[in-house]
């Protein structure tokens, strides 16, 4: 697994969206290694990161299913970053395991109660590691069965499951692109996406589309919307948002 200059273990523009994406937070290269290792084995797709300041942009760009999450990190800690994930509208769901040398009672309630959803303790076997995995994602809902929550922003109300968006309890038709960008986009309130990190997101990396075909989407988007249609925000120079109603 290579290692980038700024921290990051993997390829950060693959995903594919028949997986759960798992983002493993350790700063011990060897650790990073056998969780990718075993995990992957089971099907999942991981994204390392040797740090917090490393991590924190990825949760935005993956949007990863489960975080795992060594507390003894370098600059910010294992429990200041969770913190940080509970405390925000946007990543609150994703659930926390928090990975810890330490066996004290008192840093794992610490953990738990900041939000964390499990811990497992240093050193641990695969089959651990899988088991809890496992076991935090079926309880938590996460991966694709989260996506199937309906969004509402005002008039505006996206249901995934049906494929549906409706506008004052008018339907808006559009088409399965149109309506990939759109949800995308909600899910990710005030985040900015450049428009390959749209193509990745709503069609995969191998897709062939130009950057100007986003463009196009877009328009018919905001014209679909109507008096909505300002809820997607171009950020010159960069890609679109969402707009943050918050």
């Amino acid at each position: 697994m290579k290692l980038s200059k700024n921290g990051v273990f993997g390829n950060l523009h693959e995903k594919d969206m028949s997986k759960y994406t798992i983002l493993a937070v350790e700063d011990e290269e060897d650790i990073l290694e056998l969780i990718r290792y075993n995990l992957e084995k089971e099907g999942y797709q991981v994204i390392g990161a040797l740090s917090g300041e490393a991590a924190r942009p990825l949760v935005a760009q993956k949007s990863p299913d489960l975080i795992l999450l060594d507390l003894m990190l370098p600059g910010i800690g294992g429990l200041d970053l969770c913190r940080a994930l509970k405390q925000s509208e946007r990543t609150r769901h994703i659930p926390v395991v928090m990975l810890t040398a330490k066996s004290e009672d008192a840093d794992v309630v610490a953990g738990l109660e900041i939000g964390a959803d499990d811990y497992i303790t240093k050193p641990f076997s695969p089959r651990v590691l899988l088991a809890r995995v496992r076991a935090v994602l079926r309880r938590s809902g996460s991966g694709p069965v989260a996506e199937e929550a309906v969004l509402v922003v005002e008039t505006l109300r996206i249901h995934p499951g049906r494929h549906e968006v409706t506008l004052a309890g008018e339907t808006i038709h559009l088409t399965l692109t149109e309506f990939k960008i759109l949800h995308f986009l909600a899910r990710h309130p005030g985040w900015v996406y450049t428009r390959d990190q749209i193509i990745d997101a709503v069609r995969g990396e191998d897709y062939a589309v130009t950057d100007r075909a986003i463009d196009v989407q877009i328009v018919g988007l905001r014209k679909k919307l109507g008096e909505q249609g300002n809820v997607i925000e171009t950020v010159r120079g960069i890609g679109y948002r969402f707009k943050d109603r918050d």
